[in-house]
């Protein structure tokens, strides 16, 4: 089963992009973020009559997450737990089912600039209910994947120029120590794993200003995370860096992992 996490930054602005990676991707199921659309909007019959059955958690303009599989779902969530006057449509979870059951978590956390100030603390907050909620998921004893994009740099290898993210929300000290506290619950970074020496990248994301793409001046911030059971699971893990190259694509590029289930 092989399960990737694609940040599309408008799903109708990327239809395109996002159909031509699908034909080429022998993907299982794939977690989006920014959709940046309502549910009643998203472009559900598109994609179904290429194969997907679709769950959408989504917001008029900003944020929304959304699941394609190709493979049954069961038991969809919307929304994190936690905060029932949260409107941001951020988190999603499903299970699906292959050779085994695995529990998909799909996020999209808040990026919190600037920093300090209301949107950090949301980001902060919402990680605490994250980092509680992955808890539970790791009590359940089966194989979870949580996936999306986290909005943080975890390590200045992470980032080409570390230097100049020093005071943004994805790389404070705050940010980064509460990433720990979810990965130290017990999870494995999937694609840090596959490198663990990599002194620098694999990036995820490359901003459209500046020519970052060209120069290759990169972050991490799509993060797959593997519960022990999961873990035990992995085949293969990695990041389809060349989606960044094609017409019109997302700032951001799929990653994945490949299970034994």
């Amino acid at each position: 089963m092989k399960i990737a996490s694609f940040n599309i930054n408008g799903v109708k602005a990327r239809i395109q992009a996002l159909t031509d990676w699908l034909a080429a991707t022998d993907a299982d199921l794939v977690v989006l973020q920014e959709i940046k659309s309502v549910d009643e909007g998203f472009p559900r019959e598109h994609f179904q009559d290429l194969g997907w059955q679709v769950e959408t958690h989504g917001q008029k303009g900003f944020n929304g997450v959304a699941i394609l599989s190709r493979m049954p779902l069961e038991d969809v969530i919307r929304g994190l737990p936690g905060d029932d006057t949260d409107e941001q449509a951020r988190y999603i979870e499903a299970t699906v089912v292959g050779a085994q059951a695995v529990r998909i978590a799909g996020l999209y956390l808040p990026n919190g600039n600037p920093a300090p100030g209301p949107k950090y603390d949301y980001k902060l907050a919402w990680m605490e209910r994250l980092r509680l909620r992955a808890a539970e998921l790791l009590a359940s004893e089966m194989p979870v994947v949580l996936l999306g994009d986290f909005n943080i740099i975890p390590e200045p290898r992470d980032a080409a120029t570390p230097e100049a993210w020093t005071e943004d929300a994805l790389f404070r000290p705050e940010s980064r120590a509460a990433f720990r506290a979810i990965v130290n619950q017990g999870w494995t970074d999937a694609v840090r794993i596959r490198d663990p020496w990599s002194t620098r990248g694999p990036f995820t994301f490359w901003d459209y200003q500046a020519g970052a793409w060209n120069r290759d001046n990169g972050i991490r911030i799509d993060h797959l995370l593997l519960s022990p059971q999961a873990a035990d699971l992995m085949i293969e893990t990695g990041v389809d860096r060349d989606a960044r190259a094609g017409e019109k694509p997302s700032d951001h590029v799929p990653v994945w992992v490949r299970l034994a289930a």
